[in-house]
């Protein structure tokens, strides 16, 4: 997603939108990313404002049995556009990515390229929309499948985000629990999935942020019903009030989860 004539057409309306939403006549709040980690902030995007967010790389590791799953992405793009002072925007997508499977007894292996689904969601900030204090936010989804065989679900998707976080000083606390219309393994069909994300984060000083977070997930597909139970460590810095990077890192905990996920990123603010 490094060309403008990639963006799918749902993310060049955006980028339109966000030319003519009014802007807010107010101080700019700290940038307040979706990058990185686990979980979701109840921020939302100052009107007129656009923050662009990019997963630059990242890997995850999956044993079942025999079979090992390595999964490699990048150009995982996130864009958020502010509409209103609490209300945003956004449209995701994944531009490329890898699966390969390899299974250890039989010794065979196999690749399969592709890209992933186009994602569009509205965040609605119901309190302290810049994240101070006490902030609250619900947030619709909708997964399109335009995605290839490699990444996409085969069919569309919905959920429920409902974000929550708590400041104090240095020190803030999280939680994102979600209810999912999950597409069908086998892509026909969706199934009652949900779960939550709990987090604690730290301001390690005023550019770099560390947070620690768990999750679980709880997904009701018919071909079988999982828990996966994640634990995630991640850190962003803010080299300007307008851009951050960020390296993060995820371990399962339990057989159903996978076994690590690595990631590394980045967010501007337009």
């Amino acid at each position: 997603m490094r060309r403008f004539a990639m963006l799918p057409p749902a993310l060049v309306l955006v980028v339109l939108l966000a030319t003519t939403a009014p802007a807010a006549a107010q101080e700019s709040r700290a940038l307040c990313p979706d990058r990185p980690g686990l979980g979701t902030p109840a921020c939302t995007v100052e009107a007129g404002t656009v923050v662009f967010e990019l997963g630059i790389g990242d890997w995850t590791r999956e044993r079942d049995g025999t079979l090992r799953t390595d999964t490699v992405t990048a150009g995982e793009a996130l864009l958020r556009v502010g509409l209103t002072p609490s209300t945003e925007v956004q449209v995701g997508w994944t531009a490329l990515g890898h699966v390969r499977e390899r299974d250890a007894v039989a010794g065979t292996a196999a690749g399969r390229p592709g890209t992933g689904d186009v994602t569009l969601a509205l965040r609605r900030n119901l309190r302290n929309p810049d994240g101070s204090g006490f902030s609250l936010a619900v947030m619709p989804y909708a997964s399109l499948p335009v995605g290839g065989r490699a990444l996409g679900a085969g069919n569309w998707g919905a959920g429920l985000l409902i974000p929550a976080s708590v400041e104090a000083g240095a020190v803030s606390f999280s939680l994102t629990p979600h209810v999912d219309a999950a597409v069908n393994a086998d892509g026909d069909g969706r199934h009652l999935a949900y779960g939550t994300v709990a987090g604690v984060g730290f301001a390690a000083s005023e550019a770099v942020s560390i947070a620690a977070e768990l999750s679980f997930a709880r997904d009701r597909d018919p071909a079988g019903h999982d828990s996966e139970w994640l634990a995630g460590l991640s850190a962003g810095w803010q080299p300007d009030d307008d851009s951050q990077w960020d390296v993060g890192a995820n371990i399962g905990l339990n057989r159903a989860s996978p076994d690590f996920q690595f990631y590394f990123g980045f967010a501007r603010r337009f």
